[in-house]
């Protein structure tokens, strides 16, 4: 696998991450998302693996220890 460059987008909820990620996507094509696991409950309009994979502590903990991640 090649590697690539890791760039990180943080903001405050609203602040217009997806706006700015959707447009850059847009643009360049060739850049992919990258889908992290969560422990915390699915919120209203998430959907499983759009930007999460939602799992549980247990389960975190169990690959955490696998070094799945």
């Amino acid at each position: 696998m090649s590697k690539g460059k890791l760039i990180i987008f943080s903001g405050p909820s609203g602040s217009g991450k997806d706006t700015l990620l959707a447009k850059l996507f847009e643009r360049h094509p060739e850049i992919k998302l990258s889908i992290s696991s969560i422990t915390r409950p699915m919120r209203e309009g998430e959907v499983e693996g759009q930007k999460y994979h939602f799992i549980s502590r247990e389960e975190f903990e169990d690959r955490l220890s696998k070094d799945e991640f």
